[in-house]
């Protein structure tokens, strides 16, 4: 489950084109290319700007909660979540993430019994960021038969919740090796790079409350 290599500086760096609206999406969403000499990759721009206002998060920070997800995940070195950054586009600054060629027909209630431990470990990602909103259709598998997940602007509150289609683990231990990589990543949320990587993008107390989370997972 990895991204091509150097794909990160060519998402940050590359030159951004919208091809168009990706559908049923309750915000803007674009199919755009990002391109840098001779290499290239599909990708989903989030604007800020195309942001619908909502109640229990502060407006405009969607795209900075995708991008941060990715950076937990990334430190966890689980689920997949594909590279994302935030940057200028031809809409304004937005997150853009490495768009996943998803086998159709598959989601989380095709894939769970085949992929069992891998959301098992989705199920707890989940209940570190408080995702707000894990729906079936986020869940991908690719060509390769990896699992990726995605959408996670609703992630991230400091108020505790979770919204998700995933109670198949409820009550379940975790593993040990799930709980070492909680345990590491609590600390690097108090303190450490990653917390200060995470400051650019999210308020303190949204990165306290993940902390916790994670703590008490």
């Amino acid at each position: 489950m990895t991204a091509p290599p150097g794909v990160r500086s060519l998402l940050a760096g590359g030159g951004l084109r919208t091809v168009g609206l990706l559908p049923r999406a309750s915000n803007y969403t674009f199919l755009a290319e990002v391109t840098d000499g001779s290499r290239g990759a599909p990708v989903v721009y989030k604007p800020r700007q195309g942001e619908s206002p909502l109640w229990d998060f502060p407006p405009g920070t969607l795209c900075n909660r995708e991008v941060a997800a990715y950076l937990v995940a990334e430190a966890l070195g689980w689920p997949g979540v594909p590279p994302t950054v935030l940057r200028d586009g031809p809409l304004g600054e937005g997150s853009v993430q490495l768009f996943v060629r998803a086998e159709p027909g598959e989601h989380y209630f095709t894939l769970r019994d085949r992929f069992a431990d891998e959301f098992r470990r989705v199920a707890a990602f989940d209940v570190l960021v408080g995702n707000g909103d894990r729906k079936s259709g986020h869940c991908l598998l690719d060509a390769d038969k990896s699992i990726w997940v995605v959408d996670h602007g609703l992630c991230f509150s400091a108020d505790p919740w979770l919204r998700t289609v995933i109670w198949d683990f409820a009550g379940e231990p975790l593993t040990d090796s799930v709980a070492e990589d909680l345990g590491r990543i609590a600390a690097e949320l108090r303190t450490g790079p990653l917390r200060v990587s995470l400051s650019d993008l999210l308020d303190r107390t949204e990165i306290d409350a993940a902390a916790e989370r994670a703590e008490a997972l």
